[in-house]
């Protein structure tokens, strides 16, 4: 017998071993009569029993020692009902819980079977009896097998009961089990039609966020209203087959799994898969198993594994077929297998895709560590080698270089030859240390190669600073670090966004149709052929080992090949020649207006270095309008005062909300013209877009202003016109969500707890739109919908719901989302005590408030590197617009401020999908922009509430 946890406690499956024919038979009749288990044969010596919660398999191994063991402890048992505790007399007992204990305790006494039942026999709360195997089964009215208070009486029908029984990993057709409209009012009505099965799996090497992934497809299929499985330890679960590797989920099952980090459902390197013998296999288990399409997450190896498994399954159901594996039922309804991959690799390797699950995550914890050891390499001005991972791929490297401010990265896709490598690096380092650096960090991927494709090491790094630059130099290999960890908002957002795709694609997907690879592209969600996707990614690989290293980057991302190009301009400042000739050199200015937020620092230093490398003179604005008008706080940056900006959070050259125009605008005006500014950058949030408003409208009476103008916007609201994207935005989101997921396990440790938690944003619910999207919020409540009580009513009534149906399953906690501009009359504190006071005791709600805690520490990888980004392209958008604005400048006669070209050299730098773009001020003001509300006239993130509702089951009144 395998049993580990009682029954009644969550497992749902166990087999059994009869060692006779006779008692074989004897055991099918026992359970499917005690326990009312149906059955079904798997094979001649093996038949599965089940119900909607739980299955036994029984199998048939003749012995005849071992039968006689079997007898003479059923008789030593049962000789013992009255004189002592069977429970005290075994290693292991079956319990499982009854919805009538004495209709179980009329068979047993019908069949005259020994029994033992507990408090007392008339009424009887446990009750034991013996199997034809010898062992111990019990049923329980409690809520387990330990407890001494019965089962509170269902407050829904006998099948959402049975659904919250055990998490059901089995072959077994969980109709019940399934949460429909009745249990979790936003989903779908249940229907008696056939039902498709879709399974996932992850597979290769694990990466944060394949938890969120997994969760979305099996929430999302059950929407759909479809079976969701799980494939244990990837392609091994497959191979092995059996409901202890391939199992039927519900609803519940992955409650809580966006914040976890790894694979719940395991991952391994199979192997057997890669012969057509286990591929035949896994075809088998399938289809016993019920399963017609199956969602692969993993790397390219994974992927292509998956499409070669798709292409030959005609062959392998009818090599089946033949061998008498499956029916000629089961060869025709399974005829066709739908296969659809999503992308879980922390080296963000696959190419038509701008990112993978896990690789932000990956990218934060080099970031973090770098981080730690720029603090101990600065005490003892050490230099540190830093291994990331990335065998044919150094976008982790390249990345980490930018938002570390690395002195050098070596990585596979741009080699040098070794002598040439070592020379630029010497080169570099002996210059920053020159200039008065203290630290010295070099990044190098694990698949670092000089072009003759000779391996460069971590030690060989370290041998040239230690006898070129004589440098205390240590290693630092981070090695699994990367993968471990929960996810990043990023991570999180992404792969369940993928997930629901995945499920749609498998719904949409004919017998003709190209397996598709979920990617995302210009910030969509797509879909991508994914035989073309792997064979791209391989090419790579190929073109490394070819030393064609110009197709390898040609082959990247073209937001790749500008990334290294950025980390070159930015890393040399002023230590080289300029670019630009002295007549083509500029005056540019930048400062920060409005609230502070994560990567404004890392803009102004990639501003300022590549200012430098290009020729051009920087100024600081410091504390803002009012800081220039009332003291002239400005002052040209030099690049040793600057060591550190690009990873520190607040702003260094201060920031305020004072516009021009409550500074005094002629003053601004004045000491523009002082200093013969040629171009301004302007970072901040929607005082800064006002900023830039008024400084455009008054070029008519200002000749000063008539210079390129460009807004980088930075807050945590995202509220900023022209852009989907701003900085800050994505460490307001992860700062939101640690503190959510702290929160969350607060209430997990007291049964029947809520919190709501107030979210910054004013009157844009993007902050809490995402974070309750990454951290599964059961609600979010946002200025653009409001809170009304018809909707307050429904998700207290399904938070009660929830917390009742969930009951025995363990502790878990809620989590009520409300940006602070939701409501005027309700506060987070106020909705709280509502909440709690209508649940009449069903459970209970406490306000959280993280405050500023919001705007974050240290930025994100992400804000760290868009803002190196952003900055590099809006010093690049000033230089092109010298020419147009020039004349503009002296001809003040001439002028027209209604000019539709010299209006757009005053512009909002925005995301939107991949692109970067540019956008008049004038025209987004003026058109597309609600001014006193302070937000766009289009939210460009509204159909993500729908998704982050669906998940959670939600329900939304119209």
């Amino acid at each position: 017998m395998t049993v580990d946890i009682p029954l009644v406690n969550g497992t749902s499956y166990c087999s059994l071993t009869a060692h006779s024919k006779d008692v074989f038979e004897k055991t099918l009749k026992f359970y499917g009569d005690f326990l009312q288990l149906e059955k079904r044969s798997i094979s001649d010596n093996s038949i599965l029993l089940f119900n909607g919660a739980v299955s036994l398999k029984l199998n048939l191994e003749v012995d005849e020692i071992k039968q006689k063991i079997a007898e003479a402890k059923y008789e030593r048992l049962k000789s013992s009902t009255i004189t002592q505790d069977w429970r005290a007399c075994v290693h292991e007992s079956l319990v499982f819980n009854t919805a009538d204990i004495q209709e179980n305790k009329n068979y047993l006494v019908e069949e005259n079977l020994p029994r033992q039942a507990y408090p007392t026999d008339l009424f009887p709360m446990q009750l034991y009896t013996l199997d034809p195997l010898g062992n111990v089964v019990g049923v329980t009215s409690t809520k387990n097998a330990v407890s001494t208070m019965p089962t509170r009486p269902p407050t829904t029908d006998e099948s959402v009961t049975s659904s919250l029984v055990s998490k059901a990993p089995s072959y077994t057709d969980l109709k019940k089990a399934v949460p429909t409209s009745d249990t979790y009012p936003s989903l779908p009505a249940s229907s008696d039609k056939p039902r498709k099965a879709i399974a996932v799996m992850t597979s290769g090497g694990d990466a944060p966020g394949m938890n969120a992934n997994v969760r979305a497809i099996v929430r999302t299929a059950i929407f759909k209203g479809c079976r969701a499985f799980v494939v244990m330890e990837g392609y091994s679960g497959l191979v092995h087959g059996g409901p202890e590797y391939i199992k039927e989920v519900n609803w519940e099952d992955v409650r809580g799994w966006s914040s976890e980090g790894g694979t719940n459902i395991g991952t391994a390197r199979c192997m057997e898969f890669k012969e057509r013998k286990g591929r035949l296999l896994g075809a088998q288990h399938l289809i016993e198993a019920g399963v017609d399409a199956l969602i692969v997450c993993g790397g390219d190896g994974s992927l292509t594994g998956a499409d070669l498994f798709r292409s030959e399954w005609p062959s392998l159901i009818d090599e089946l077929l033949k061998t008498n594996r499956i029916t000629e039922e089961q060869h025709t309804r399974y005829k066709h297998l739908n296969i659809c991959g999503t992308v879980g690799s922390i080296d963000n390797d696959m190419s038509t895709t701008d990112a993978t699950i896990g690789a932000y995550s990956a990218l934060d914890r080099i970031c973090k560590a770098i981080d730690y050891v720029e603090a101990t390499a600065n005490s003892h001005s050490r230099a540190f080698v830093v291994e990331v991972m990335g065998r044919n791929c150094g976008w982790l490297a390249l990345l980490a270089g930018i938002a570390t401010s690395a002195d050098y990265i070596l990585i596979p896709e741009k080699p040098a030859s070794s002598r040439e490598w070592q020379d630029q690096m010497c080169d570099i380092v002996s210059k920053h240390r020159k200039r008065g650096k203290r630290t010295t960090i070099v990044i190098i991927a694990e698949g670092a190669i000089a072009n003759d494709l000779t391996p460069i090491s971590s030690a060989d790094v370290h041998k040239v600073l230690v006898d070129r630059l004589g440098l205390d130099t240590r290693i630092t290999t981070l090695g699994h670090v990367q993968r471990g960890g929960t996810a990043v908002a990023y991570d999180r957002i992404l792969a369940t966004l993928q997930g629901v795709e995945a499920v749609n694609a498998v719904l949409d997907t004919t017998p003709d149709t190209p397996s598709p690879l979920i990617a995302i592209n210009e910030n969509k969600i797509t879909r991508k052929p994914l035989v073309e996707s792997v064979k791209l990614t391989k090419s790579v690989a190929d073109a490394i080992k070819a030393k064609d290293f110009k197709k390898a980057m040609a082959l990247r991302d073209t937001e790749f090949v500008e990334h290294l190009n950025n980390f070159m301009a930015i890393n040399s400042a002023d230590h080289n020649e300029p670019k630009l000739p002295a007549d083509k050199r500029l005056k540019i200015a930048i400062i920060n207006v409005g609230a502070p937020a994560g990567g404004i620092n890392s803009a102004v230093y990639s501003m300022a270095t590549y200012c430098m490398s290009q020729g051009h003179k920087p100024y600081a604005i410091y504390n803002g309008w009012s800081g220039l008008a009332r003291h002239e706080s400005v002052r040209s940056l030099d690049w040793k005062s600057m060591l550190g900006w690009q990873s520190r959070g607040g702003s260094e050259i201060g920031t305020n909300r004072v516009t021009p125009e409550d500074a005094d605008i002629g003053m601004i005006a004045y000491y523009f013209q002082k200093y013969q500014f040629d171009g301004l950058i302007i970072v901040g949030g929607f005082e800064a877009f006002v900023s830039l408003h008024q400084l455009e409208r008054a070029r008519d009476s200002y000749a000063a202003f008539r210079i390129p103008m460009v807004l980088i916007p930075a807050t945590l609201s995202n509220n900023v016109p022209g852009t989907e994207y701003s900085l800050g935005s994505d460490t307001a989101l992860n700062a939101l969500m640690e503190y959510c997921d702290v929160i969350k396990q607060s209430a997990s440790s007291t049964r029947g707890r809520a919190f709501v938690v107030d979210v910054q944003g004013g009157n844009s619910g993007f902050l809490a739109t995402c974070a309750a999207l990454a951290v599964g919020a059961q609600a979010s409540y946002v200025p653009e919908e409001g809170i009304s009580l018809e909707q307050l009513s429904q998700d207290i009534e399904t938070l009660a719901e929830s917390f009742a149906k969930a009951e025995g399953r363990g502790r878990f906690g809620k989590l009520i989302l409300k940006s602070t501009n939701a409501s005027k009359a309700l506060s987070a504190e106020s909705l709280a005590k509502v909440m709690t006071a209508e649940a009449e005791g069903r459970f209970d709600a406490k306000s959280a408030i993280p405050g500023h805690i919001q705007q974050g520490g240290l930025p994100s990888p992400i804000d760290r590197t868009r803002a190196t980004r952003l900055a590099i392209k809006a010093v690049g958008f000033i230089e092109a617009q010298q020419e147009l604005i020039s004349d503009a400048r002296a001809d003040n006669d001439g002028f027209n401020p209604d000019d539709k070209e010299l209006s757009g050299t005053a512009a909002v730098l925005g995301v939107k999908g991949s692109h970067i773009v540019f956008t008049s001020i004038r025209q987004l003001y003026d058109f597309e922009t609600e001014v006193t509300k302070r937000v766009p006239k289009i939210i460009h993130w509204e159909a993500t509430r729908a998704i982050a509702d669906h998940l959670v089951g939600r329900k939304r009144v119209d």
